[in-house]
C-alpha cells in the first residue's frame, strides 16, 4: 500500500513538475510571441479601401475607381443567406468558440492524415488577425502569431464585428480584367450583376468558394471544380441545417449563374467626360480619396443629352471626312488555311464607335462584297466560337469611289438595315472635334465630347486643345462697345482699313471673308454677317485694353494681349471656356463656373462638396405660416449689364435668322449664335444658346492644317450644332428669350438702324434699346478714334477670325 501511495505521490509530482515547466515554456512563448503582435485594437477605427463610384445626374453608374473593389455593408444588411453561406464553407462553429476552433483542428488532422489533401483550420477570427494585420508568409511563428491574435480579437469585438470585418475585407477573385473583388457585395455585382440581396443560394454558395483561392475555382477556366466545390457547400449549409434538402437539391441542379455585368451602360459616350471628373476628384482631394475614400459622386452629365452630343459630332466629322475621300483599310490579315474569325480577332478595333463593327472582307458575293464581322469576346475573354457574315452594299460604298477592297482587307462597317446582313463601308475620321452643352445659369454640363473616339486618344478636346475662337469671339467685343455709349443700331463703317505697326514692321491690313467692303452698316450688321473690317473699327474705338478686360471678365482669356487683331479671335481658348462665356450672355450677364460635378458625399454620406452655393430663403421652415414662399439669392458677380446681355443676345438671334448661320432656323425654336472660322480654315467654330441650353462645338485637326478653301463655322460646325439641337429641344417649348426690365423694343429699318415709319413692315425688324438710347430718324457713321497698336501687332496678326 505504501508502495502504490509513494507511486501516486511520485507521478503527483512529476506531473506537477511537467505541468509547471509546460506553464512556464508557454508562458515564455506566450511572452516571445506577444512583444511585437500588431496592435489589434486598430480594427476598432479601421476604414477600409472603398471605390468611389460617379453617377450621372439621372443617378445611372458612370464610373468606378479604386484600387481595391469594395462596397461596405454592415453586418446587419448583409442577406443571412451569405452568412450561412460563409460559415459553412470556412468555419461553422464561429458563433461557439473563442477564437481557435479545437474541433476543427481535430478534423483538418484527420482529414489531412486519411486523404493527404491539405486542410486548414484557420477561423474566421484567425483569417482577419491574417488579412488586417499579419502577413501571408507560410511560417510556424506567423501560426503562433494568428492564434494570438484571434484570442485577443475575441476577448474584444462582438462576433457580429469580426464576421462584418471578413465579409467586407475577402479578396475574391477577378472576374472582370483589372477589377480586383474584395468583399461579397462588390462580387455579387460583378460575378453576377445584381445586388448581395438578390443572390440566389447556388450563387451565394458559389462566391462561399472563392476564398480558398478565386483562380482554383474561375467560372470559366475551372468550371468543373467550381461546380464540385459550390455543391459541396450547399451540402453543408444544409447539413448545418440553414436550408432544406429540397432547397440542396434544386441549387445544386442550378449552373454557376456567372453573368458578369456591363457596370456603365453609358461609358462609351461618356469617356471623356468621367475622365475629366476623375481628375478633377483627383487634383481636390488626392488620389488615394479617388480610390480609397469611397466618394460617392453626383455628376451633372445627362446621359441622353450626352448621347445626342456624341452621336451629332461623330455624325458631322463623318461628314466632313467622307466629303475627302476613301484612305485605305484599317489592316490586312492573311486568310491563306485560317479561320477568318480568329484572323480578324488579332486585329486591334476601337470599343467605343458602336453600332460600327470591324470586318474582314472574304470575297464577292450577291449584290457586294462578303465580308465577315470581326467575332465579339466572350465574358472570359477568349473569342467566341460564332460567326457572323455580311454583304458590304454597294450602295454603301457609293461615297468611297473606287475603294477596290481585296479579301483580306480589314474595314469598319455599319449596318444598313437592322437584322438583313447588309452594311455600309466607314472609316475613322482624320480630322476631330469636340461639343459641350450647359446650363447658362448654373455651369452644369450637361453633355461634353472631346473627340470621335477616346479609345483612340484620351485627349480631350473641349476642355485641353486650345485653339483660336476665331470670329465666335466677335461678341464679345461687340458687349463691350455696347456696354460703352453704342447702341446696336450704331454706324460703323465697313471699308478698308490699315493699322501702322511700330517702327520696321508691316502694316496690318485686314479683310473680309469674301475681300469686299459694303460702307456704314449697323453694328448688328457687323455681328449678322461677320464683318471683320466693322469689327476692327468697333475695337478701335472701344481700345483693346477695354477688350481685354471684358474676354477677361468672361473667362475666355486669362491675360488677353490687347492689339487689334485679338478681336477678330486670334488668341487661343477652349471650347469650355467659349460655351461658358456665351452662358453669361445668356443669363443676363451673371457670373458662372462651369462644372462636371453637382456634389460629392463621403463613405458616411456627409457632403463635402457642393457646386449651388446659392441660399435658399425660408428653405428652413418647419410649416407653412402665411410666410413668403421660399427664394434662391443668386449673389453671383455680374459681369455685364442685363441690358447690355439681352442686345447682344438679341443681335445673335439674327445670326440664325438672316445671318451665317441660318442652318439653325430648322429647330424652329429661338436660338442665338456665332459661327467662326480662323485663316486658312484651320478651326471651325459655332457657339449658341437657346433661352435654357448653350452648346458650342469646334471642329479641326489636331496637328492644324486647312479645313479647305471653302470650310466654314456655318457649314462644318453649324449643322452639328442643328442634329444636337433639335434632339435636346425637341420636347421644348419656342420660349423667347427673356427681356430684362428697362429694355425697349423699337421697330427701325433693319438696313440702317434709323426708326421705322407708320407704314414701313418689310425690311424692318424689333430693336433693343436701353433708356434714353431710342433710335433718331438720321445717323452719322461713326468716326475713327484714335489708338495706340503695340508694336508687336503684326505678329498676333499672323491669325485671326474671318467668317
Amino acid at each position: 500500500m505504501r508502495l502504490i501511495l509513494r507511486f501516486f505521490g511520485f507521478l503527483f509530482s512529476a506531473c506537477a513538475v511537467l505541468f509547471v515547466v509546460a506553464a512556464a515554456v508557454g508562458a515564455y512563448f506566450y511572452w516571445t510571441y506577444s512583444q511585437d503582435l500588431p496592435d489589434h485594437a486598430a480594427l476598432a477605427n479601421y476604414e477600409p479601401p472603398v471605390m468611389t463610384r460617379v453617377h450621372a445626374a439621372d443617378g445611372s453608374l458612370l464610373a468606378e475607381y479604386a484600387r481595391e473593389r469594395r462596397l461596405y455593408l454592415p453586418i446587419q444588411a448583409m442577406p443571412k443567406i451569405v452568412v450561412a453561406a460563409f460559415l459553412s464553407a470556412e468555419d461553422k462553429n464561429f458563433y461557439k468558440h473563442g477564437g481557435i476552433d479545437p474541433e476543427g483542428i481535430v478534423r483538418a488532422v484527420l482529414t489531412n492524415a486519411k486523404s493527404g489533401k491539405k486542410q486548414g483550420a484557420s477561423t474566421i477570427t484567425q483569417q482577419v488577425a491574417k488579412n488586417f494585420l499579419l502577413t501571408n508568409e507560410q511560417t510556424f511563428d506567423r501560426k503562433i502569431k494568428e492564434a494570438l491574435i484571434a484570442l485577443r480579437i475575441e476577448a474584444t469585438y462582438s462576433k457580429d464585428k469580426i464576421l462584418e470585418l471578413y465579409l467586407n475585407e475577402i479578396f475574391l477573385g477577378t472576374i472582370v480584367p483589372g477589377r480586383n473583388l474584395h468583399g461579397v457585395a462588390a462580387a455579387a455585382l460583378d460575378y453576377f450583376g445584381k445586388s448581395v440581396h438578390e443572390l440566389t443560394i447556388n450563387e451565394a454558395a458559389y462566391l462561399a468558394a472563392l476564398p480558398k483561392g478565386p483562380n482554383n475555382y474561375h467560372p470559366y477556366r475551372k468550371t468543373q471544380a467550381a461546380l464540385d466545390r459550390r455543391n459541396e457547400i450547399i451540402r453543408l449549409m444544409r447539413e448545418n441545417n440553414y436550408i432544406t434538402r429540397e432547397e440542396e437539391e434544386a441549387a445544386k441542379k442550378q449552373g454557376l449563374g456567372v453573368n458578369p455585368r456591363v457596370a456603365f451602360p453609358n461609358a462609351a459616350n461618356a469617356n471623356y467626360f468621367t475622365e475629366e471628373v476623375r481628375r478633377e476628384i483627383s487634383e481636390r482631394y488626392g488620389e488615394k480619396k479617388l480610390y480609397e475614400g469611397g466618394l460617392s459622386v453626383r455628376a451633372t452629365l445627362d446621359p441622353k443629352m450626352q448621347a445626342w452630343a456624341r452621336k451629332a459630332l461623330t455624325d458631322g466629322l463623318v461628314r466632313y471626312d467622307q466629303s475627302h475621300g476613301w484612305r485605305g483599310p484599317v489592316a490586312r490579315v492573311d486568310l491563306t488555311g485560317r479561320d477568318w474569325g480568329m484572323a480578324a480577332a488579332e486585329v486591334p478595333a476601337l470599343g467605343d464607335v458602336a453600332p460600327w463593327r470591324l470586318a474582314v472582307v472574304l470575297g464577292n458575293g450577291a449584290g457586294g462584297l462578303q465580308i465577315g464581322l470581326q467575332p465579339r469576346r466572350e465574358a472570359s475573354g477568349q473569342v467566341s466560337k460564332d460567326r457572323e457574315t455580311g454583304v458590304l452594299a454597294s450602295e454603301g460604298m457609293r461615297w468611297a469611289g473606287r475603294a477596290n477592297l481585296q479579301a483580306g482587307d480589314m474595314v469598319y462597317v455599319e449596318p444598313m438595315d437592322a437584322g438583313r446582313g447588309t452594311y455600309r463601308l466607314r472609316q475613322k475620321p482624320e480630322v476631330s472635334g469636340a461639343i459641350v452643352a450647359m446650363d447658362p445659369y448654373t455651369g452644369r454640363v450637361h453633355a461634353m465630347v472631346g473627340g470621335f473616339s477616346y479609345d483612340e486618344s484620351e485627349f480631350n478636346r473641349a476642355t485641353q486643345a486650345m485653339r483660336q475662337p476665331g470670329s465666335s469671339f466677335k461678341p464679345i467685343v461687340y458687349a463691350a462697345a455696347l456696354d460703352n455709349g453704342y447702341t446696336p443700331s450704331s454706324i460703323v463703317q465697313d471699308s478698308p482699313i490699315t493699322i501702322e505697326a511700330g517702327p520696321g514692321q508691316e502694316a496690318w491690313t485686314p479683310s473680309n471673308y469674301d475681300g469686299k467692303s459694303g460702307g456704314p452698316h449697323t453694328l448688328r450688321y457687323g455681328i449678322e454677317h461677320s464683318k471683320n473690317l466693322m469689327t476692327v473699327r468697333l475695337a478701335k474705338d472701344v481700345g483693346m485694353p477695354l477688350i481685354a478686360e471684358y474676354a477677361r471678365r468672361f473667362g475666355v482669356y486669362d491675360d488677353m494681349l490687347p492689339v487689334l487683331p485679338m478681336s477678330l479671335g486670334a488668341g487661343e481658348t477652349t471650347v469650355m471656356r467659349m460655351v461658358t462665356a456665351y452662358s453669361m450672355l445668356a443669363n443676363g450677364g451673371r457670373r458662372i463656373r462651369p462644372t462636371l460635378i453637382d456634389r460629392i458625399q463621403d463613405r458616411i454620406g456627409e457632403t463635402i462638396y457642393r457646386h449651388d452655393t446659392r441660399k435658399c430663403v425660408g428653405c428652413d421652415a418647419e410649416k407653412w405660416s402665411g410666410q413668403d414662399e421660399p427664394k434662391l439669392v443668386d449673389d453671383s458677380e455680374q459681369v455685364l449689364d442685363p441690358l447690355t446681355a439681352y442686345q447682344i443676345t438679341s443681335i445673335m438671334e439674327g445670326v440664325v435668322q438672316r445671318g451665317t448661320a441660318t442652318i439653325l432656323k430648322q429647330v424652329g425654336k429661338p436660338l442665338a449664335g456665332k459661327t467662326g472660322t480662323t485663316n486658312d480654315a484651320k478651326d471651325a467654330w459655332f457657339v449658341g444658346f437657346s433661352p435654357d441650353l448653350a452648346v458650342g462645338i469646334y471642329v479641326g485637326f489636331d496637328k492644324p492644317r486647312s479645313l479647305g478653301d471653302r470650310a466654314t463655322g456655318g457649314g462644318l460646325a453649324a449643322p452639328i450644332a442643328l442634329d444636337f439641337l433639335k434632339q435636346a429641344l425637341k420636347d421644348k417649348p419656342p420660349t423667347p428669350f427673356r427681356v430684362p426690365p428697362g429694355i425697349k423694343l423699337i421697330r427701325v429699318a433693319a438696313s440702317s438702324g434709323m426708326r421705322a415709319g407708320s407704314g414701313e413692315g418689310a425690311g424692318t425688324i424689333l430693336e433693343a434699346f436701353k433708356p434714353g438710347t431710342a433710335p433718331p430718324d438720321a445717323y452719322v457713321a461713326r468716326p475713327d478714334a484714335p489708338a495706340a497698336v503695340p508694336p508687336d501687332a503684326d505678329r498676333a496678326a499672323q491669325a485671326g477670325g474671318l467668317y
